[in-house]
């Protein structure tokens, strides 16, 4: 393998690892954030207890996302450099914002909230989290901006004295098509993810029959938290897809190895291609769904690979402009599978809660232990997705992939990084699922431990109890 596919799959490794913590952090955060809320305003200790015993496990996945989350950006300097000088005008920005405010919110917010327990008043306390939540979610915004200006560039001038593009319109980048619609789905998709985690727990300690009265409470928070998130997930994915049709039919129509410019085009539930894949022998489909979800009409025209490498070799000269269609096409229905899989035992398990009653079946236990990783499949699927189906391109029209790697990185110095890190995220993935299964099988603490005279108190009174 040459130094380009390897910095190609470290990316991929260390990205697709990184993603798994992000939503979960930033689902979790909120729920933190409403667990306290409540017990704020209701001084029932058992929102109390689920808020430390939670929080706890917000910060260990916080923790190994920070760590995991730095490698990206070293990676631009260290394997990407031709892409960083290309476009680190443009793209360094929205990073350089995630940094310097967003990034600098939530970990300061949080430090106050971890050390404030016992220092801060309530009320100032309770702020802090909310802070540090919405800070994770100024963090996600600017990230998402950056990417999607690799999805669809605005806001520049080519510079060709100087061979690289050049920033003109910041608020373009940031308030374009494809950010907010990019933003608006992943930030639902992150609220299921967390709600998984908090529900999948929850049930584990219900089994176990640890604390039942906290633990239901928070089970069911999770559950109704994941129809809802997944609603919602529906709609902003709907209005994705559209802009993404209008942006980037190639990736539209490699997700869906639509072969040819189609009115009234199906939407595959299975398709089985050539191996070149420049056409499809069996297909199952629903008449006319492709082009509804695409363009809002049923009768709308979707183009088709074929005639978009046509186009594509016409406007950006010869070349093969095709992603990998089958891993297009198989990682966008595992990611809307996972998803569906996730929200049915959600709603499964709610039925089973209605009129108080504790849930049970041979189903319930398997599917509550797989169901914090159905809505993580789904997240990276996704993301699977969204990346590989643009290529060629780093930067879509403007600069290929292969046109961005580095020219002076051998490839056995990115093969012994990518063997370093490997192992490395082996070790933090070891620690990080060690640390979680110990919080967890320890369980929430006793109320009895707590100080009843204290945390109940007004606001000019500090709490008495460590984190």
């Amino acid at each position: 393998m040459n130094a380009l596919d390897l910095a190609r799959w470290q990316f991929a490794i260390t990205t697709v690892y990184h993603f798994l913590f992000v939503p979960i952090t930033i689902g979790m955060g909120f729920y933190v954030a409403g667990l306290q809320t409540a017990w704020y305003r209701t001084n029932n200790l058992k929102y109390l207890r689920a808020t430390k015993f939670f929080g706890k496990l917000f910060l260990i996945n916080f923790a190994i996302g920070v760590v995991t989350g730095i490698v990206q950006e070293f990676q631009f300097g260290m394997n990407w450099s031709s892409y960083s000088r290309f476009v680190g005008d443009i793209f360094g920005a929205p990073l350089a914002m995630e940094g310097l405010l967003a990034f600098f919110l939530e970990s300061t917010f949080l430090g106050l909230w971890i050390f404030g327990w016992d220092r801060l008043p309530k009320k100032l306390h309770l702020a802090s989290i909310w802070a540090a939540a919405i800070g994770t979610l100024l963090s996600a915004y600017f990230i998402l901006a950056a990417n999607a200006w690799m999805q669809h560039p605005v806001g520049y001038i080519l510079n060709a004295q100087k061979g690289r593009a050049e920033l003109t319109n910041i608020f373009s980048v940031l308030t374009q098509k494809t950010s907010l619609t990019t933003f608006f789905h992943t930030i639902p998709s992150a609220a299921f993810t967390g709600a998984a985690f908090l529900a999948g727990i929850s049930a584990w300690l219900v089994i176990k029959k640890k604390d039942v009265e906290m633990t239901r409470s928070t089970l069911k928070l999770g559950l109704i938290s994941m129809l809802i998130s997944f609603v919602l997930v529906g709609i902003s994915g709907d209005l994705t897809s559209r802009v993404m049709t209008q942006q980037q039919p190639m990736k539209m129509a490699a997700a869906e190895a639509l072969y040819s410019t189609t009115e009234s085009a199906p939407f595959s539930l299975l398709t089985i291609g050539t191996l070149d894949g420049s056409r499809s022998v069996f297909q199952i489909d629903l008449p006319s769904v492709l082009s509804f979800l695409s363009t809002g009409d049923f009768k709308g025209v979707v183009e088709g690979v074929n005639d978009l490498q046509a186009k594509y070799e016409t406007q950006f000269g010869p070349g093969n402009y095709k992603p990998n269609i089958p891993l297009a096409y198989w990682s966008f229905r595992l990611m809307m599978g996972f998803g569906f899989l996730g929200a049915f035992f959600a709603l499964l398990a709610l039925w089973q809660m209605r009129k108080g009653r504790t849930p049970h079946g041979k189903w319930f236990v398997p599917s509550m232990a797989v169901l914090p990783f159905l809505p993580l499949l789904a997240n990276s699927f996704g993301w699977i997705f969204t990346e590989t189906a643009r290529q060629p391109w780093a930067v879509f029209g403007l600069i290929k992939t292969s046109a961005g790697v580095s020219q002076v990185v051998s490839s056995g110095e990115v093969l012994f990084t990518l063997i370093t890190f490997t192992l490395l995220y082996g070790v933090l993935a070891f620690i990080e699922v060690g640390l979680i299964f110990r919080t967890i099988h320890i369980g929430p603490r006793p109320e009895v431990e707590y100080d009843v005279d204290s945390v109940g108190g007004s606001d000019n009174r500090p709490l008495v109890m460590s984190y």
